[in-house]
């Protein structure tokens, strides 16, 4: 290690992918777990929004909505690339597990874990800054662009 460090040597190159050393299921379970551990934090996040959320009903605003909420624009961004973060992983949690015994229970659970996360931010998000459009659209970005890559190649690529 300190030889790479002193020699210029890039040492990291030794951990990337390699098509020729590494095994297509062991960069599945890899994948798995990182795109796992993304959703678990994301969907924390979501449900229990940095700052956490009012406890009382003092000084105009109300409890159990999200702190972080006053500072309007900044919530926002965190809740649009929050569920942007969510969705994708949730896609490449559904595309690695095609064929899996259970598929369709991974599915549902998938499912399920969207509409609590979605309910989760409609009561601590207090109604007067409601931009869902935005949230649903980045929820929706990951899964639309699939399928216009998933289209581009069976119209473009017919092999």
């Amino acid at each position: 290690m300190v030889g790479c460090l002193s020699t210029g040597k890039s040492w990291y190159k030794r951990f990337q992918y390699d098509e020729g050393r590494d095994q297509p299921s062991d960069v599945r379970n890899v994948l798995l777990v990182v795109s796992t551990l993304i959703a678990a934090v994301t969907f924390q996040a979501g449900i229990n929004p940095p700052g956490g959320v009012w406890q009382d009903d003092d000084s105009g605003h109300i409890a159990g909505q999200a702190i972080y909420a006053s500072q309007s624009e900044a919530y926002h961004i965190f809740l649009i690339a929050n569920t942007l973060a969510l969705s994708a992983s949730i896609l490449v949690i559904i595309s690695l597990t095609c064929r899996f015994p259970f598929h369709f229970e991974i599915i549902v659970a998938t499912i399920s874990m969207i509409v609590t996360y979605g309910s989760a931010i409609f009561a601590v998000t207090p109604s007067e800054n409601v931009r869902f459009r935005y949230v649903t659209a980045a929820a929706s970005v990951p899964f639309i662009l699939r399928a216009l890559i998933h289209l581009f190649n069976k119209v473009f690529r017919r092999e």
